[in-house]
């Protein structure tokens, strides 16, 4: 392994993460920029609220193959876990920062699910899809789902880590790509607190632009 190699395969990474699925899918099936609407979030949950369950779906999906595609590549070109975290972490990055929107896009947690599939399919589906779609089924908070599914991906990669049962590697990228969402997800955090969440079927309203002289009458 070259460092020109391992900074090829995470500058891949970072160009397969800002592929921004959401903003493709707002455009094709209503003509809107997603983040025009609801959270200005990228993510298949602004894209359910904002266009409709089936693009919000395959945006879903669409995200989680970033990050699966990114440590894919990484692990046939350079057979190194910690090539893998890496190049998914940028995945991740990418998304949220995407290149080509302008640097506005989600909060990571598709292509963190889809790095976890591939790096360890088990905690990848289990608290992946299982516990993340599990937990905002029954409160109907999505914004909790994806918080549960980055706590319970580290704690459990971390204990297989210490138990020797997998790479440390592995463990790093939960915890950092965890921690990533967990930044992301800090407005969430307060709404969930303030009990002013946003709850699953609630159709997301176009944002409103305020002009200077608005903001300021309004001590924004």
């Amino acid at each position: 392994m070259t460092a020109l190699q391992y900074a090829a395969v995470v500058l891949l990474g970072y160009v397969i993460g800002s592929i921004p699925f959401g903003l493709i899918m707002g455009k094709l099936f209503r003509g809107v920029d997603v983040r025009d609407y609801g959270s200005g979030k990228t993510g298949g949950t602004n894209v359910i609220r904002s266009v409709g369950i089936g693009a919000g779906a395959a945006t879903m999906v669409l995200d989680v193959v970033k990050g699966g595609v990114s440590a894919l590549i990484a692990w046939l070109v350079l057979r190194s876990h910690a090539a893998e975290g890496a190049a998914a972490l940028a995945a991740m990055v990418g998304h949220n920062w995407p290149l080509y929107a302008g640097f506005r896009g989600g909060r990571g947690v598709g292509p963190y699910v889809g790095g976890m599939m591939v790096m360890y399919p088990p905690v990848g589906v289990v608290c992946g899809p299982v516990i993340g779609f599990g937990i905002a089924g029954l409160t109907r908070y999505m914004s909790l789902g994806s918080i549960c599914v980055a706590t319970s991906s580290f704690l459990v990669m971390l204990a297989l880590a210490i138990a020797g049962e997998q790479p440390v590697e592995y463990a790093v990228y939960a915890g950092v790509g965890g921690g990533l969402i967990l930044f992301c997800h800090r407005d969430n955090i307060h709404r969930l607190c303030a009990g002013t969440e946003r709850k699953l079927g609630e159709r997301a309203e176009k944002t409103e632009e305020k002009s200077p002289l608005q903001a300021k009458d309004k001590g924004v």
